[in-house]
C-alpha cells in the first residue's frame, strides 16, 4: 500500500510543513554522512538543526503571507543562523521558500478544495518566474548571516560572487539580475538547478517518498539513499573534488537497498568528512511537497 491518507498534511500551514520537513531532516536515519537522529558531527550537532528549523519560522511564515521570496528567505536565514552551528540549513531554505509561497497562494484559491496534492510544479515556477532585482539583493543579503560553501563564480562573474553578500548588491541592480536570473546563472549548483527546472527532482522525490511505505523519517532516510546514487552531490563536489563525489554516488546506488552496504557507507563518509549536504537540501525540500500533497505522518 501507498503511504498517503487523507490529507492529514492540509491541517498544517505551509510554514509549518516547511519546519516539520526541517525537523524531518534530522529525524530520518541513516542520511549517510549527515547529520541524523543517530549521529552528531564533529562540529554540528542535531541541536544547532533543531535550533534553526525553529528560527527560520519567521522567514518561512512571511513567505506563506506573501512577502515577497527575497525578504522571506533572508529572514529565513537571518533566524536559521540564531544558533551556534553556523550554516545548518541555507540550501534548504532557498528550496523551501518558493516552495511554501507557492503552497500558500495555492491554499488561497479555488483549488484548496481539491483532492491533496494541489501544489503542483507549475505553482513553483510561477514563483521563481516572479522573482524580482530586489529579491536578488536580499538573497545576497542573506549570505552576510552564515559562511556558505560555493563553487569560485563562472568566468566573468566574479562581481556577483555570493561570498562577497551586499558588496555585490550594486552589480546585482547595475545588471538587473532578477533571483531567478541569479540562479540561472548558478551552473553546476544543485539547489540552483531546482530553481531552473520547475522544481522536478523535488517533486519526483517527493512521489517516492509519498508511494513507499512504513514511518515517514525511514522513507526519507531512503529517499536520501536514493537520491545520493543518481547525481554527485554538489557540496561534496566543492569540498573534496568531483572524483569524490563520483565515488560517493557510485558507492550510495550499490548500497541502496542493502541497510548494512548503507551504515557502511554512512561510516566511511563521516570518518572522511564527508556530508552530502545539498541531497539533503533537495530531500528536505522534497518532504515538504509530501506534507503538502497529504504524505501520511
Amino acid at each position: 500500500m501507498t503511504g498517503d491518507c487523507g490529507g492529514r498534511g492540509a491541517k498544517r500551514s505551509p510554514a509549518a510543513n516547511a519546519q516539520l520537513a526541517l525537523l524531518l531532516d534530522v529525524a530520518a536515519a541513516p542520511k549517510p554522512g549527515n547529520v541524523d537522529r543517530d549521529h552528531d558531527l564533529a562540529d554540528l550537532r542535531i541541536e544547532h538543526f533543531l535550533a534553526g528549523a525553529v528560527g527560520a519560522g519567521a522567514g518561512l511564515r512571511r513567505a506563506a503571507a506573501g512577502a515577497p521570496v527575497g525578504v522571506a528567505l533572508e529572514r529565513a536565514v537571518a533566524g536559521m543562523s540564531r544558533q551556534s552551528g553556523g550554516n545548518t540549513q541555507f540550501g534548504a531554505l532557498l528550496l523551501l521558500v518558493p516552495l511554501v509561497r507557492a503552497a500558500a497562494e495555492v491554499a488561497g484559491t479555488s483549488r484548496a478544495a481539491d483532492a491533496r496534492g494541489a501544489l503542483q510544479r507549475a505553482d513553483a515556477a510561477a514563483v521563481v518566474e516572479e522573482t524580482t532585482v530586489s529579491d536578488a539583493a536580499d538573497f545576497y543579503r542573506a549570505f552576510e548571516h552564515v559562511d556558505v560553501a560555493v563553487a569560485d563564480p563562472p568566468e566573468g562573474m566574479d562581481a556577483l560572487d555570493v561570498r562577497r553578500g551586499a558588496d555585490a548588491i550594486p552589480a546585482v541592480r547595475e545588471r538587473g539580475l532578477t533571483l531567478s536570473d541569479v540562479l540561472a546563472r548558478s551552473d553546476g549548483d544543485g539547489n540552483a538547478t531546482e530553481w531552473t527546472t520547475e522544481f522536478e527532482r523535488t517533486f519526483e522525490t517527493a512521489a517516492a517518498i509519498r508511494t513507499d511505505d512504513g514511518p515517514l523519517a525511514d522513507r526519507i532516510a531512503r529517499a536520501f539513499v536514493a537520491r545520493l546514487a543518481k547525481e554527485p552531490d554538489t557540496l561534496v563536489r566543492i569540498r573534496h573534488g568531483p572524483e569524490i563525489a563520483a565515488d560517493v554516488r557510485r558507492r550510495a546506488a550499490e548500497a541502496r537497498g542493502d541497510p548494512k552496504a548503507v551504515a557502511a557507507l554512512d561510516g566511511d563518509l563521516r570518518e572522511a568528512g564527508i556530508n552530502p549536504g545539498t541531497t539533503a537540501d533537495l530531500v528536505t525540500a522534497a518532504t515538504f511537497v509530501a506534507l503538502e500533497r497529504g504524505v501520511d505522518l
